[in-house]
């Protein structure tokens, strides 16, 4: 027991220094520079170093107990720094996933969508325009090499702004508003309705795998907060913003990533555990055999949602 517990600690502490301790550290270490240099003197050496060997000597630090209280205060900072960031974070992440209610989120919906109808109908054109040069195996279509690939440009440059017709304010909203839509165009079920109980009947590797993508996107958003706070940290030493702008694309790039495996992954659950869950609540036999047929789906949804 003492060995497991041991580790148990030794993980936890790992865990806090990495998640909590060391990012809000670097902010305070930050803070503490550009509160000294400030943008008068914003790459001024000397005068940091002054201020540090001022600090040095002052006759509180040589004292054991004092110099303990410093590191545990500062510590306790660190903590509450990055616990702001991790509250921050969960806000941002709801605001990329939010529905376009508001007035500012209706008028960004418009602008995708606008953007988006503009991307298609040049990749429409494009195919329109697309000259074939004569059919290949199994009766395809052929076309030229330079011609492919200006379709393929367009087409990414569109799924750039949505997989689909926007419907959300952000990439992210609609990123996982396309998986519900593809999961309910094959299927029949609503897939807010399903997710519950399909998350109850994943095998461990499949929850793994779904959780850290999850704990993925949720980093990202968290390294946005810290983003904003360099931001805020810019109003008194200008350099700071080269850190938000940083942590802001990083941010970005991350966030994209880790939401597009997570729907992939989420729309995979479904087309491989579907069946199951359908077999599990009665809808379909233990000896059925196929895909899950879009009556069932149907009937999926109506159970779930209980008459709502």
């Amino acid at each position: 027991m003492n060995p497991l517990l041991a580790t148990l600690g030794g993980k936890l502490t790992e865990r806090w220094l990495n998640l909590l301790v060391l990012p809000g550290a670097l902010f305070l270490a930050v803070t503490a520079v550009g509160t000294a240099l400030g943008h008068r003197h914003w790459h001024d050496i000397d005068r940091l170093r002054t201020a540090l060997d001022d600090l040095a000597t002052r006759p509180a630090l040589d004292r054991a107990g004092t110099a303990a209280l410093l590191v545990a205060l500062i510590l306790l900072a660190a903590t509450a720094a990055s616990l702001a960031a991790q509250f921050l974070g969960g806000v941002i992440e709801r605001y990329w996933l939010r529905f376009g209610r508001d007035p500012l989120s209706r008028a960004l919906t418009v602008r995708r969508v606008r953007r988006w109808r503009e991307r298609d109908a040049r990749l429409g054109a494009a195919v329109g325009r697309a000259g074939w040069t004569g059919a290949g195996p199994d009766d395809t279509v052929t076309v030229p090499s330079g011609t492919l690939a200006r379709i393929q440009s367009l087409t990414e440059a569109r799924d750039r702004v949505a997989l689909r017709e926007p419907a959300r304010p952000t990439w992210y909203g609609d990123r996982m508003q396309a998986t519900a839509d593809r999961v309910e165009a094959a299927y029949g079920v609503d897939l807010a309705a399903l997710w519950p109980r399909l998350w109850l009947v994943l095998p461990e590797p499949a929850v793994r795998h779904i959780q850290s993508a999850h704990d993925s996107f949720s980093a990202a958003a968290r390294l946005a907060a810290w983003a904003v706070g360099y931001a805020l940290l810019a109003c008194w030493w200008w350099p700071a913003v080269l850190a938000a702008l940083g942590c802001a694309a990083v941010a970005r790039s991350r966030a994209r990533t880790a939401l597009d495996a997570l729907a992939g992954l989420v729309e995979a659950a479904v087309d491989v555990h579907g069946r199951e869950l359908a077999t599990r609540v009665g809808l379909l036999p233990p000896e059925a055999q196929g895909l899950l047929a879009h009556d069932t789906g149907d009937g999926m949804s109506a159970v779930f949602r209980k008459a709502e």
